[in-house]
C-alpha cells in the first residue's frame, strides 16, 4: 500500500508538472507487446510498476502489470506526433486504437476492479477481493490496523460478478435485490455488455449478511424493470497474463 501511495503521489506530481508546461494527454499501450511499442517510441526505461520521465522532454511513463501495460503522459503539442509514432511502432503487431469505453469493457470481462468504482477509499481491498495486492506482512502501512481487523472479522460486503439471464445490462449504482423480494442486498459498481459473451455482465458489492454466493440468483433494477442475474466469481472470460 505504501508503494501504491508513493506511486500515485509521483504520478500526480508529474501530471501537475506536465499540465503547468502545457495541457496534457494520456495514451495507454496494453497487452503484449506493449513494452516493445512503448520503448520504440521512446527508449527510456521504467521498472516494473514504476514511474519515470522519458528521454523526450515532458513525456512521462507509468508501467504496470509487468510488461503488459504502459501509460504515456504527453504535452498536448506533442500528442499527435506521439500518437502517430505509437501506431507506426505497433503496426507490425497489428495494433488497433481503442477508446476508453472499449478498454473498460475488456477490464470488466477480466473482472479487474476500477479504482473509484469497484475499489476506492470507501471500498477496501478486502471487500473488493484484492487482498492479494496488500503487503500484509509489512509492519506498517496506511490503514493496516483497520484492514487487518476487517479481514479477521470478515467484510460487511464483497465484490461479486453478475451475469444477466435476459437482455438486461447492469450499470453502476443500480440496486441489487434478493430474487422475488424488495430486499436490497447490494449495488452494482461496474456493468456493461460483454462483446465476448454477448450478454450483460457486471460487478456488484453484495452484503455478506445476505449470504449470497456463486450460482445464486438476484434481481437488478434496470431502469425500473427487474432483470434476473446469476451471481458468479469473476472473471467472466478465460484470461492469461502470460
Amino acid at each position: 500500500m505504501c508503494k501504491s501511495k508513493s506511486l500515485l503521489a509521483a504520478l500526480a506530481a508529474a501530471l501537475v508538472a506536465a499540465t503547468i508546461a502545457a495541457p496534457s494527454y494520456v495514451s495507454a499501450q496494453e497487452a503484449p507487446p506493449a513494452e516493445e511499442v512503448t520503448v520504440a517510441v521512446d527508449p527510456g526505461k521504467c521498472g516494473s510498476f514504476g514511474f519515470c520521465e522519458q528521454e523526450a522532454p515532458g513525456i512521462f511513463t507509468l508501467r504496470s502489470d509487468q510488461r503488459l501495460a504502459y501509460r504515456s503522459v504527453v504535452p498536448s503539442d506533442q500528442a499527435g506526433a506521439v500518437w502517430d509514432a505509437i501506431l507506426a511502432a505497433g503496426e507490425a503487431y497489428g495494433i488497433r486504437p481503442a477508446g476508453l469505453a472499449a478498454r473498460d469493457t475488456l477490464r470488466t470481462e477480466a473482472g479487474y476492479p476500477l479504482h473509484g468504482q469497484d475499489l476506492s477509499l470507501d471500498i477496501s481491498p478486502v471487500q473488493a477481493g484484492s487482498g492479494w495486492a496488500v503487503g500484509w506482512k509489512k509492519p506498517a502501512f496506511w490503514g493496516r490496523d483497520k484492514m487487518i481487523a476487517e479481514r479477521t472479522a470478515g467484510p460487511r460486503r464483497r465484490l461479486w460478478g453478475l451475469v444477466s439471464q435476459d437482455r438486461g445490462i447492469p450499470r453502476q449504482h443500480m440496486t441489487v435485490f434478493r430474487a422475488g423480494t424488495d430486499e436490497a442486498v447490494g449495488e452494482v459498481t461496474s456493468g456493461t455488455f460483454s462483446p465476448t459473451r454477448r450478454i450483460g455482465i457486471g460487478l456488484a458489492l453484495l452484503d455478506t449478511a445476505a449470504s449470497l454466493g456463486a450460482d445464486d440468483v438476484v434481481e437488478v433494477d434496470v431502469r425500473g424493470r427487474r432483470s434476473a442475474m446469476n451471481v458468479v466469481k469473476p472473471p467472466f472470460v478465460p484470461i492469461s497474463t502470460k
